[in-house]
């Protein structure tokens, strides 16, 4: 495969995802960003990307010709499951849908789409799915007989965030997932322990209320929210705006996944692979950035359909031509 010079990138969804994917955009020489996308009036969204148009979504429905790769960084609950069969049908796609029950049945409708079209439609990417799903994959294959472990954090958790935000006296929120240390040690020692959802992470919650606010009554309710905190064991804070905005500004987040197995009679052998972020979006960004020039590669090669990180080989991920992974990679 030779060097692709120039791929041109549409971004459908601007928040903290698409500001990532644009970050990484920049990093690329070989991709490069046409337009960003919105459902809002165009007019209310502002962005940095000098000369960069934005468009109303009116205008991907008409298709066009200057895209060829549109990431959709829209939320993976509501907005993924519609919009990325409707442009898989226009364009070659790229989403990073996380709500891992129901990935069967995106993947579903997303091939059914992209094939109509004659497009690829690569969903699920990131770091968990995407990354993480990688390890799990490659891990097991390895080691047949074993388990693997997934740990997030130390990390900010947005839905979790968001969930403490719509309490009523609650004016802003943060939400962090860490990993208990001592089951972390436990399978990194190779002893293959089962756990709790308890026994594997806690929740701590930095939360700025209103003057006057029922804090006793706000902890309790964060405390036993179903789905979200009444499983784990969770600290609040209180603090002040200001603090809020000098200590939990940034969105870093990380975590491992650890798989444990065992060889012939009984060698144990433990493979790690972890991750560190800064900020979250900016590195799902990268990603996401990464497969869309797989997706261009690949559907220039005739494939179409839904496509997931464990069906694209990884030389179609890079910049560089075959023979240069070879000689300095492999």
């Amino acid at each position: 495969m030779a060097i692709i010079m120039s791929i041109k990138i549409g971004i459908l969804g601007y928040g903290n995802l698409g500001r990532g994917v644009e970050a990484a955009i920049k990093q690329n020489p070989d991709l490069e960003l046409t337009g960003v996308y919105t459902r809002r009036s165009p007019d209310s969204l502002k962005i940095n990307t000098e000369g960069v148009a934005v468009r109303s979504t009116a205008e991907l429905e008409a298709g066009r010709d200057d895209i060829d790769v549109l990431i959709i960084c829209g939320g993976s609950a509501t907005d993924l499951p519609e919009m990325t069969p409707k442009y898989a049908a226009l364009y070659n796609v790229i989403d990073s849908f996380d709500t891992h029950a129901n990935i069967p049945s995106h993947f579903a409708n997303v091939d059914k789409a992209a094939k109509k079209g004659g497009k690829i439609g690569i969903i699920s990417c990131g770091w968990d799915p995407g990354m993480f799903s990688l390890n799990r994959l490659y891990a097991s294959a390895i080691l047949p007989e074993g388990k693997d472990y997934t740990f997030w954090g130390k990390g900010v958790s947005q839905g979790h965030s968001d969930a403490i935000r719509r309490i009523a006296g609650v004016v802003d929120a943060r939400q962090y997932t860490l990993p208990v240390e001592a089951s972390v040690n436990a399978v990194r020692e190779g002893k293959n322990p089962e756990f709790t959802t308890r026994e594997k992470h806690t929740r701590e919650c930095f939360v700025v209320v209103e003057d006057g606010a029922d804090k006793a009554k706000i902890e309790n309710e964060i405390k036993t929210m179903p789905n979200y905190f009444a499983d784990y064991d969770t600290t609040v804070h209180f603090i002040s705006a200001e603090e809020m905005k000098r200590d939990h500004s940034g969105l870093p987040h990380g975590g491992s996944v650890i798989y444990s197995g065992t060889t012939g009679e009984g060698n144990n052998h433990v493979i790690e692979y972890s991750l560190k972020l800064d900020s979250n979006p900016e590195f799902t960004g990268s990603v996401l950035a990464a497969y869309a020039r797989a997706a261009y590669k690949l559907n220039n090669e005739g494939v179409s359909g839904a496509k997931t990180v464990f069906d694209i080989a990884p030389a179609y991920l890079s910049a560089k031509s075959d023979e240069e992974i070879r000689s300095h990679l492999l």
